[in-house]
């Protein structure tokens, strides 16, 4: 064939055709020149530019001329942090409870009532009251501040057109960039304690709340608009008499959203704000190993969290009215009890009486550890020889002696790609080249490692992604900033990031999409399922590090456990929801053809479903991604390990460094997703 009739043949292929023939060109041009130009391969410290050391010394020069004012502002907020403090810890336990209940009826009925009352009470039995009012002393000051904050955002975006594109690329760093990366900076502004933790959890719950006042009002009735409008009302009282009581609704979904925000960060403003709460506690006993004491105080976060969760997401929907008079009668029945009985009250400090179940938790799982440890050990090892170690360094590095029973040869490598190109070939044969070139750079990932993969490679296969998903732009961007990662000397560790987090979004994308298929097809499994989602979704993130470390104990496996338990929630909630909403019209047309159901699903239902399980991917890799700096305390590496390093040592530059390198990852695999969901969407006529 003439090389006219080859570029014919080229243009002739589709987008993605030609974007991985040209990765799999420079994948082989990598491993084909490896040995005479390293260079291409593995980037020369020689031309890394010192941008973390930049980063260092402007930050710290900005930070110096404004610390002032922070800690003046710093000051100023002890003031209602010590009043809430007071208010919560010095009010007798029965009263709180009691107003708890209360207002649990009056949003919820009896069902809401209980869950208040039983949950109070858990605390109360924990031995963890004081603590836990101290942690909702700093959720009571931080989240009213996060409201704020993000309300005046969103109607500034609202009233701004210009600044909203803007606002939003902020708000998406705010959200991707790890909540260890601005704690540094925010422990050198606003000096250690309590407030520096109620400042970190206002920045970190004020993203939602702006972003759903921002969804809200754009969602306004154009009709109501102009009937304000045609009223003669000024902007300021169409804005706050007609706007924002219409985006209600939506505006108190963002109060959930940041309600829930705000407590996961408890564990980690603790780390610098030092002081007796909830979070500090839970800390301590996983430092001293009380796997049992850990687990009770980490599940009276989980209480807070499902209250808190359950109670404010009632004010977001249509709610039945319960008798006010119960309401009234149960905080009657409160303070008359307080006021009869309370010399008699006890001091919460003296109740424990969960103490013997967290010691019973520790005997028996250190029973279940001595009996299973020699299983649990080599299930472990297992996943780490034969999955983890070949995914992060290649097959020809990982497979030895000591961990397959034999070495990897060079022949090996030979076979294995002989025989992906002839699957690859075979696939083309078949009409799907696409699929069998991603075959053979498959087989090239596996064979070299994520973590030892070239510079250039990795570069051109993100970009080529990225302009099959969204265009030329997107590739521009993304290549732009994966550069920037490459010259400031972070490239290793940001491969290690992926790496992780890439190994735990597959496992979630099989597993999640598994369960949801079988929620789809199952009512009963998902009646099964759903309340273990809700559980999860609940759940601080610290807390899911307890588990994994009372039984695989400090390691890479460990985190990767922890990061899926957190991410795989929206895997399984989007595909659910995706096959499960296929329009009834296209169900009845395949019935009609005398399509089976296993068809159905499989021609009709998942390709209506892909844009919407692409979304849950999407947030799955977000999810991954906020969880792998909190999983470097239990022993990953990579950039989320330099960051909570960055903390420990003040260093401003490694922090922010590591943290926008994160945040590049994460938004890049973000923005690559969207495109090709919205790809979807409008190959199936939805966009």
């Amino acid at each position: 064939m003439s090389a006219d009739n080859q570029a014919t043949g080229l243009l002739h292929l589709s987008a993605g055709s030609r974007a991985a023939f040209v990765t799999l060109l420079i994948g082989a041009l990598c491993l084909t020149i490896e040995p005479f130009a390293p260079w291409m391969v593995s980037w020369s410290a020689a031309w890394q530019l010192p941008l973390t050391d930049w980063v260092g010394t402007s930050l710290t020069w900005l930070l110096d001329s404004i610390k002032p004012a922070a800690r003046a502002f710093s000051a100023f907020m002890n003031y209602p942090m010590n009043w809430a403090n007071q208010l919560l810890v010095g009010t007798p336990w029965p009263i709180i409870i009691g107003v708890v209940t209360a207002l649990g009826w009056y949003l919820g009925g009896i069902t809401m009532a209980a869950l208040g009352l039983i949950g109070l009470s858990f605390v109360l039995a924990s031995g963890y009251w004081v603590e836990g009012m101290n942690t909702l002393a700093l959720i009571a000051v931080s989240v009213p501040l996060a409201l704020i904050l993000g309300g005046l955002l969103g109607i500034l975006a609202n009233e701004q057109p210009r600044i909203r594109s803007a606002l939003q690329t902020v708000l998406d760093v705010m959200q991707t960039v790890p909540t260890f990366a601005y704690l540094t900076p925010i422990l050198l502004l606003f000096g250690f304690g309590p407030v520096v933790g109620l400042i970190a959890s206002a920045i970190y719950a004020a993203p939602p709340m702006a972003r759903n006042v921002m969804l809200g009002l754009e969602r306004v009735d154009s009709e109501v608009k102009e009937a304000a409008v045609m009223s003669g009302g000024t902007r300021f009282q169409q804005l706050f008499q007609v706007e924002i009581p219409s985006a209600r609704t939506q505006i108190m979904v963002g109060v959930n959203q940041s309600l829930m925000a705000g407590l996961s960060m408890v564990i980690i403003a603790a780390v610098i704000g030092g002081f007796n709460d909830i979070g500090w506690e839970v800390l301590l006993t996983m430092r001293k190993a009380q796997f049992g004491q850990a687990l009770l105080a980490g599940s009276v976060i989980v209480v807070f969290a499902v209250i808190i969760d359950r109670m404010s997401a009632t004010l977001a929907t249509e709610r039945k009215h319960y008798d006010h008079r119960v309401t009234f009668g149960i905080l009657l029945i409160t303070a008359l009890g307080a006021l009869l009985f309370w010399s008699k009250v006890p001091n919460p400090s003296d109740i424990s009486l969960l103490n013997p179940v967290a010691a019973f938790v520790d005997s028996e799982m250190s029973e279940f550890i001595r009996t299973n440890g020699a299983w649990l050990e080599s299930f472990k090892n297992s996943a780490v020889y034969y999955v983890l170690l070949p995914l992060r360094i290649g097959l020809d590095d990982a497979v030895l002696t000591f961990t397959w029973g034999m070495n990897w040869t060079a022949s090996m490598s030979y076979w294995l790609f002989a025989g992906s190109a002839i699957v690859g070939g075979l696939l083309a044969l078949r009409g799907q080249v696409t699929a069998g070139l991603l075959v053979i750079i498959f087989v090239g990932v596996l064979e070299t490692g994520i973590a030892e993969l070239p510079w250039l490679f990795v570069l051109v296969a993100t970009a080529a992604l990225a302009w099959v998903a969204s265009g030329a732009r997107l590739a521009i961007v993304s290549t732009g900033l994966l550069l920037t990662i490459l010259v400031s000397g972070l490239w290793d560790r940001a491969l290690l990031s992926l790496y992780l987090s890439g190994a735990a979004v597959l496992a979630c994308a099989v597993l999640g999409g598994l369960l949801g298929l079988l929620c789809a097809v199952s009512p009963l499994a998902w009646k099964i399922i759903r309340p273990i989602c809700d559980m999860l979704q609940t759940i601080p993130l610290f807390v899911f590090l307890i588990p994994v470390l009372m039984i695989f104990q400090i390691g890479e496996f460990s985190a990767l456990l922890a990061i899926i338990a957190y991410a795989i929630v929206p895997m399984i909630r989007y595909t659910r929801h995706g096959l499960i909403n296929t329009p009834d019209d296209l169900i009845e047309a395949a019935i009609a053809n005398g399509a089976t159901k296993a068809q159905i699903l499989r021609d009709v239902r998942a390709p209506y479903a892909a844009p919407t399980i692409l979304v849950g991917l999407n947030q799955t890799i977000l999810f991954a991604f906020a969880m792998l700096v909190i999983a470097a305390l239990i022993g990953t590496t990579g950039l989320g390990q330099s960051i909570y390093l960055a903390l420990g040592k003040a260093d401003v530059g490694l922090g922010i460094s590591a943290g926008a390198a994160m945040a590049i990852l994460a938004m890049i695999a973000d923005r690559i997703v969207q495109g090709f969901a919205k790809e979807r969407r409008i190959a199936l006529g939805l966009q």
